[in-house]
């Protein structure tokens, strides 16, 4: 238990434990009260209540709607009267590019856009609005949903923009589309040979790059704009990128996110400014040498695991690509492109030694793994890491966690190792799986009940940008394993379905374990944090139709209420 929870809870606590009348709670009033709601609390020893109380950022009330007005003083205690809506903990994004997701909302939106000739035509309008040289910048594509389902080309972008660079990142963010102007300004030509952990699209006939970069190929991109700011233009952006997060967290129920890297200077200073509204775990990349341990070691013990607004969290590596770019790595080719396996970004040999060495040190790692090589690569250096420093409470992850072969998948129970997983991948990524893969290995995609089976953790998140914010589209992708218009049927491998009481408990406990909070968050529970969240619609009685559709009325973080829907 956090060392900040104040005598309060404690003696909130015992009269909680002691079942007490209405009489019993002594203590000063609650800052928040919430009653008349129907509470998930996704807490095993006491599943629902109708009541909940908060004080000094904890709670220290679960109760029934009688118990509850002990802790409400007029004037004092602020009250909801949910009006029996449903309430559960503030979701907690395990896998989230936070201030990616920011400057998203700031460029060129292509998520829902599934023809060339519109993102033309955005691109067009953009030049026009821009200065000659200026960097235009754009993602979310996806060629999967084209008509033709074809790669894009540079001749598209050279178009309607000749004069300006424009870098056009896919849905994965691990391939870019770009104009001739930036292939031209990198001094990349035919004769240029692809990285070992990437891949120079080239044409067929003619040698040419055709304007896709896959993987460690976009590092060869040089993409810049030669219209430069200032540096108090470009904190002022990264700042207007945070605000735009955070207000997009409050209106979805996110309370805690797991960042994917850094940023933590700028967290501090919006909470310090009173503008920080969801709880931080920043994670960082994995450095290749022991002096950038060494580094790192420092920088955790500025923000420890006991903080509760801005905390260090893991090391971020990398070990393969993604299945819509055909970059996963595989142990066998691919079905609709046997010329390859996928891209591992390293050696096994290099990887592991640098899980080993981080895990020497303490620290908590967690790699993107898509493929079924990837992830065994993955619970493999776990496994040497446990044989040669010992085993302990690591919790070593697996960001993504998305292919694995039948061998592995108890792996991650009997190695401690988390399955840090996507809902919305699985719907987005069914589309294409099995012309990727087949039929046989999409049996280890997205196995979320077989993972469980066995007594694994999963930790649920976005990827935002990567797909949408929003969890209530995982939920649905975790309910249905249907595609987001709702098509016929029970859902792709409908035997991988949760019920939505355990997708809630994923992401919201699951995450919280996956980052070592389980003791104060993810559960609605005296003495746990006051972040929750209040639905217009009963997300437990629902048919799946109506999920993505319902919308947050309250988020509330520490008792305080960060966001109201307007009616």
């Amino acid at each position: 238990m956090s060392k900040k929870i104040s005598a309060i809870v404690i003696i909130a606590f015992l009269a909680f434990m002691t079942g007490g009348c209405s009489k019993s709670y002594e203590g000063p009033p609650a800052d928040l009260v919430v009653k008349n709601a129907k509470i998930v609390t996704i807490n095993k020893d006491n599943p629902s209540a109708e009541a909940i109380a908060v004080k000094d950022e904890f709670i220290i009330a679960v109760t029934s709607d009688n118990e509850i007005e002990q802790y409400i003083e007029e004037g004092t205690t602020q009250v909801i009267d949910a009006g029996g809506r449903l309430l559960v903990p503030g979701f907690n994004d395990a896998h989230i590019h936070f201030m990616s997701g920011g400057r998203s909302m700031m460029n060129l939106d292509f998520r829902y856009v599934h023809t060339v000739k519109t993102i033309q035509q955005m691109v067009k309008e953009k030049v026009e609005q821009a200065k000659p040289g200026e960097l235009i910048r754009g993602r979310g594509w996806e060629h999967e949903t084209f008509p033709d389902k074809k790669w894009p080309t540079k001749e598209i972008l050279d178009e309607v923009a000749p004069n300006n660079p424009v870098s056009l990142s896919r849905a994965d963010g691990h391939s870019v589309w770009v104009n001739s102007y930036i292939i031209r300004e990198s001094g990349i030509t035919k004769d240029t040979p692809s990285p070992p952990n990437g891949t120079i699209v080239k044409d067929p006939e003619t040698g040419e790059p055709t304007g896709i970069f896959k993987e460690g190929a976009q590092r060869l991109l040089k993409i810049s704009s030669s219209v430069k700011l200032t540096p108090e233009e470009i904190q002022t952006r990264n700042d207007k990128a945070l605000e735009l997060a955070l207000e997009a967290a409050r209106k979805t129920g996110v309370t805690s996110i797991q960042q994917l890297n850094g940023e933590y200077e700028r967290f501090q200073r919006f909470k310090d400014a009173g503008k920080l509204t969801c709880r931080v775990t920043f994670n960082m990349s994995m450095p290749s040498e022991e002096a950038g341990l060494k580094k790192l070691d420092e920088l955790r013990q500025r923000f420890p695991k006991d903080n509760n607004w801005i905390r260090f969290g893991y090391l971020k590596e990398f070990i393969d690509g993604t299945l819509g770019s055909g970059t996963a790595l595989m142990f066998e080719p691919f079905a609709d492109d046997p010329s390859t396996s996928g891209l591992p970004m390293m050696p096994y040999e290099e990887y592991e030694g640098r899980i080993v060495a981080a895990d020497a040190m303490g620290f908590q790692t967690g790699t993107h793994a898509i493929g079924t090589k990837g992830n065994n690569w993955v619970l493999n250096a776990v496994e040497k890491a446990q044989q040669v420093n010992g085993k302990r409470d690591a919790r070593h992850r697996s960001e993504h966690a998305q292919i694995l072969i039948d061998e592995d998948i108890p792996r991650f129970a009997e190695l401690g190792a988390i399955a840090s997983m996507q809902p919305t991948h699985c719907i987005t990524d069914k589309r294409f799986a099995e012309k990727r893969i087949g039929l046989e290995r999409c049996k280890g995609a997205y196995a979320w009940q077989r993972l469980l089976d066995t007594g694994a953790h999963i930790a649920f998140g976005t990827d935002w940008s990567v797909e949408p914010i929003d969890p209530l589209e995982g939920l649905y992708a975790a309910v249905s394993r249907k595609d987001r218009a709702g098509e016929e049927g029970e859902g792709w491998f409908p035997d991988q379905k949760l019920t939505m009481e355990k997708a809630i408990e994923l992401y919201t406990l699951g995450a919280a374990y996956g980052e070592f909070t389980e003791d104060r968050k993810g559960m609605l529970k005296v003495g746990y944090l006051g972040d929750m969240v209040i639905f217009n619609s009963d997300l437990m009685t629902i048919p799946p139709d109506q999920i993505m559709p319902a919308q947050v009325d309250y988020t509330i973080v520490g008792g305080k209420i960060v966001f109201q829907r307007e009616k």
